[in-house]
């Protein structure tokens, strides 16, 4: 039986990648989006059998704690939910995603989905 696993996509606004693909004329790195987004697309129509759920990019986050609620940055980039047999075969499925082989994504981290405990 499949269980659900999440991943989510990583990526830092000061690496060395990021910072060359800032540095790129605007319409290499318009081509490049193009390229990628078409990529992204396609993994996810070659997958849409194990999606649990589609996800998308994350914008802006905010903390909330004990000391009320702020502003913070973070690396998390996007998310998806997908079924898979095992842990390792979860991460597989990612192995050369267009989140890092085209755009400038440092990783994506794949975790299961766990059971809420019982009380």
């Amino acid at each position: 039986m499949a269980d659900t696993f999440l991943a989510v996509f990583t990526g830092s606004k000061t690496s060395p990648r990021m910072q060359a693909w800032m540095a790129m004329p605007e319409a290499e790195q318009k081509a490049k989006m193009q390229q990628g987004m078409a990529a992204w697309h396609g993994w996810m129509d070659r997958h849409k059998d194990i999606l649990v759920f589609a996800g998308g990019p994350l914008g802006k986050t905010k903390k909330i704690g004990p000391d009320g609620i702020a502003d913070i940055s973070n690396n998390l980039s996007g998310f998806v939910l997908i079924r898979a047999d095992s842990h390792h075969e979860a991460a597989k499925l990612f192995e050369n995603h267009p989140h890092f082989a085209i755009f400038p994504g440092d990783t994506v981290e794949v975790m299961p989905v766990l059971p809420i405990p019982q009380g």
